[in-house]
């Protein structure tokens, strides 16, 4: 059936259906203020009823993925009222005191986390997201903060984890895999991550060991779920660096409802603060819905739709670093001419409904859409001049350039086009039977590609050529002899690639909790397919298909103390993408093989009380060893691949996270990661690879005042290891394996509380319209440490030296924020 048919076909499908809410289960034990089993409590949820037993336990069914209100009364009790979420198939526990003097209302909000707990998810909670400090605030902004999470860039939103690229990461919004922009080459250009946290319900992250249903990646999995609002409700949020706008709407039937957000960022702020001075004009914005329509008590729809475009316009003007030792200190200086203008349009759709066949019996479809147009144009010329520094402190010229040693020119051209569109159709079942889950689904992706790369590069110095050092040309040795070979520019990218793939995949698991004696047991266990085709003018790639098995044990023994012991592993594949596929020519090779990696991860989880404050010890010791491996060189963010196979290597490491209550009533944690990686090229022998960050700190602290409590404090702090990089173009990495300089970075947030749920203020005027506003300070780089993503090499023809210098990141920068919640 051709591909046509087969869209014809999935979408005149979905148009009869519609989705319905999964059920969970809630249950629990009912007790007195004595203590004593409480029978015969009556409890309500949406139409359905069941009363406790003469031992006080009950039982109760309920729809999942929506806020309800659980209402529990008894003739001789006061009521008691609980809001709680549950998720698809949790079975959640909650034990209730109730009360004979008054009436108690709550609410409880689960993530089932016991369930996250055996699998080894980490769920973080979006209120954290929002209120914690970083110059690229959001999800990302947290996950760094985590073991075995590294990035050494704060202007963008990527990350590496245990050991892998940032191509190695699977994203989610409400089980539909997202997409970013193809041609992104620095931090500064990112703008906004596709998530928007004022939409968010909930965030799971793993990093590795995760199960078959959440596909074909190398490193993590993050899974977010946008919320399904109950009431009206709007988010303000304002500051230097931009600007959101959220809205939950909901109809009168309850029938529909829907969230809304619209964003704006300029990161003019921070790139001022870097030391090229700049004419700098971005434009970064998007628009995000989710719409969710019951349609009945069996089915119900979704709709996520994201519009987003983001206008890089980027004219540097001057630049001077100041770098040496203190015996020998060096400045470059560079005067710029031209600019750069990139822009990223991005459009995506996506359409899920679920069908609940019987209690038991649940299937899903998902259609999604996502076109990227891209470019990226600029003609940037640099004069520069390196020379020693006066360092005689007294002197009229202190700090000045008093000997030139270099000085040179460079050009850089590039007119970069890329089309592209993706289209996934997915089908996922779900059974219960017994103690038994069964998982399924399948999976047909198609991907159009039409990219041209037009990027070269010219090299000066004193006025001779640099020749490209890769290419055989006669010998240079300007300026005491003359050369009469060809000129040819340092670097040369000249590509035209229209391509397509045709991807079907698809997984099965099983999942089983029960007991080992006196212990608690979970197993799970599962295979993925894939299966993948190249093709393109005048390029036919061979089909190709990985086997992916996978498997999860979890024990948590009948011990005083509450811990979990977990193993997990398998064969993971990562079958390329279209970047993977193309060479560092530009030309893409069909014929690239999935990057295979066997992982086996040991994990430990304590939950114990400190300070009568809930407290969790999580740790992982992991291994990963890789084969086929593509190998790569990542300049700034901007991924570029050998687009072969010839590589073999491992990742091992140790993470720790310490979380819990050190300020009562707020989540703080501690975390270390130690990773060692290394790969073998061609049998040349282990070197370390790019993503090679050997240790990790993460500090996530929040805090009050103790005599002020509206005034609230939160500090995020990291520090990174130095990574292999910063080598010149071209460079051997099997000669050049020098490390940049360590990442330290804190980020530190004062909020004042003026208006909350607990202030009293409704009534006060103008702010009875708010139900939360706080207005805050933020400072980024509190301590201004100079961190260096890359290093710009100035090369002098006379002594044929080249000289390393660091390209800084962002220095302190003050923000304003203020905060509003409707």
């Amino acid at each position: 059936m051709s591909t046509n048919k087969l869209l014809l076909v999935f979408f005149c499908f979905c148009i009869g259906l519609a989705t319905s809410a999964q059920s969970a289960r809630i249950k629990g034990i009912i007790l007195d203020k004595n203590n004593q089993p409480v029978d015969n409590v009556n409890i309500f949820c949406l139409g359905k009823t069941t009363q406790s037993n003469t031992n006080g336990f009950f039982d109760l069914v309920v729809p999942a993925n929506q806020k309800l209100v659980v209402v529990f009364t008894h003739v001789s009790l006061k009521k008691t009222t609980v809001s709680i979420v549950l998720k698809s198939n949790e079975d959640y526990e909650f034990n209730l005191i109730m009360n004979d003097h008054e009436e108690q209302m709550g609410e409880v909000i689960v993530i089932a986390k016991n369930k996250k707990r055996v699998q080894g998810i980490t769920t973080i909670e979006p209120e954290v997201i929002r209120k914690i400090p970083g110059a690229n605030a959001g999800i990302e902004n947290i996950l760094k903060t985590l073991p075995g999470v590294n990035s050494n860039n704060e202007l963008s939103t990527q990350y590496a984890v245990r050991g892998g690229n940032y191509d190695e990461n699977l994203v989610y919004v409400n089980e539909i895999e997202v997409y970013r922009p193809f041609l992104i080459r620095s931090g500064q250009q990112e703008g906004l991550s596709f998530t928007n946290t004022d939409l968010v319900q909930n965030i799971d992250f793993s990093a590795g060991g995760f199960q078959v249903k959440f596909g074909d990646k190398l490193s993590s999995i993050l899974d977010i779920t946008y919320r399904k609002p109950v009431k009206f409700g709007a988010n303000l949020e304002a500051s230097f660096l931009g600007g959101s706008l959220s809205v939950d709407a909901v109809s009168k039937n309850k029938k529909w409802s829907a969230v809304t957000g619209v964003r704006y960022r300029n990161n003019s702020l921070l790139v001022k603060s870097q030391e090229t001075q700049t004419n700098f004009t971005p434009t970064f914005a998007d628009i995000q819905t989710n719409v969710n329509y019951q349609a009945s008590a069996k089915w119900q729809w979704s709709f996520l739709g994201n519009i987003s475009q983001n206008k890089y316009q980027y004219q540097p003007l001057t630049r001077q670093t100041n770098f040496g030792t203190i015996d020998n200190p060096m400045a470059l200086s560079i005067y710029y001419e031209g600019q750069e203008k990139d822009k990223y349009d991005t459009c995506f759709g996506a359409v899920k409904t679920t069908f609940k066949a019987s209690d038991n019996f649940t299937l899903k479809f998902i259609g999604s859409v996502f076109h990227t147009l891209e470019q990226e144009h600029f003609d940037i010329f640099a004069q520069y001049r390196l020379g020693e520094v006066d360092a005689n402190i007294g002197s009229d010229t202190y700090g000045d350039v008093s000997f030139t040693k270099g000085i040179g020119s460079q050009l850089n051209h590039a007119r970069n086009d890329l089309d592209a569109l993706i289209v996934n159709m997915e089908v996922k079942g779900f059974h219960d039977w017994k103690e038994n889950q069964f998982e399924w689904g399948v999976k047909y992706t198609k991907e159009s590609i039409r990219d041209k790369i037009v990027e070269w590069e010219v090299i000066d110095s004193a006025g001779f050529s640099i020749n490209p050092p890769i290419v055989i040309l006669p010998k240079n040795d300007q300026p005491y002899a003359s050369y009469t070979g060809p000129l040819m520019p340092y670097q040369n990218v000249r590509a035209t690639n229209f391509n397509t793939i045709n991807r079907f995949s698809g997984y099965a698991q099983w999942s089983r909790k029960g007991n080992l004696g006196s212990s608690e047991v979970w197993y799970n266990v599962g295979a993925r397919m894939h299966n993948w085709e190249v093709l393109g003018d005048n390029i036919m790639g061979k089909s190709q298909v990985t086997f992916s098995p996978r498997a999860q044990f979890a024990i948590k023994p009948d011990w005083e103390k509450d811990m979990v012991f977990r193993i997990s592993g398998g064969l993971y594949h990562q079958p390329p993408f279209y970047r993977e596929l193309r060479d560092a020519d530009g030309v893409v090779q069909p014929n690239v093989k999935a990057q295979q990696s066997i992982h086996l991860v040991l994990s430990n989880d304590y939950s114990f009380k400190m300070w009568n404050r809930p407290f969790k010890l999580v740790s992982e010791l992991y291994y990963k060893s890789l084969t086929d491996v593509n190998t790569y060189t990542i300049d700034n963010v901007r991924i570029r691949y050998a687009a072969n196979n010839n590589a073999k290597g491992y990742a091992q490491g140790l993470d720790v996270r310490l979380n819990g209550e050190f300020v009562p009533g707020t989540e703080s944690w501690f975390s270390f990661g130690y990773l060692k990686t290394e790969e073998n090229s061609n049998n040349k022998g282990y070197i370390a690879r790019p993503t090679d960050q050997r240790l990790k700190f993460g500090l996530l602290f929040q805090d009050f005042m103790p005599n002020i409590p509206s005034v609230k404090i939160y500090l995020n702090l990291v520090y990174n290891t130095g990574l292999p990089g910063g080598s010149p173009s071209y460079a051997d990495p099997y000669l050049y394996q020098n490390r940049l300089r360590d990442y330290r970075r804190a980020d530190v947030g004062f909020s004042k509380v003026i208006m909350d749920n607990s202030t009293g203020n409704s009534n006060r005027g103008w702010f009875k319209s708010f139900k939360e506003l706080a207005i805050g300070l933020e400072i980024f780089n509190l301590f201004d440490n100079q961190n260096a993503i890359t290093n710009t090499w100035v090369r002098d023809v006379y002594s044929k030296n080249q000289y390393a210098i660091p390209n800084y990141m962002t220095t302190r920068v003050f923000n304003i924020k203020l905060s509003a919640k409707l």
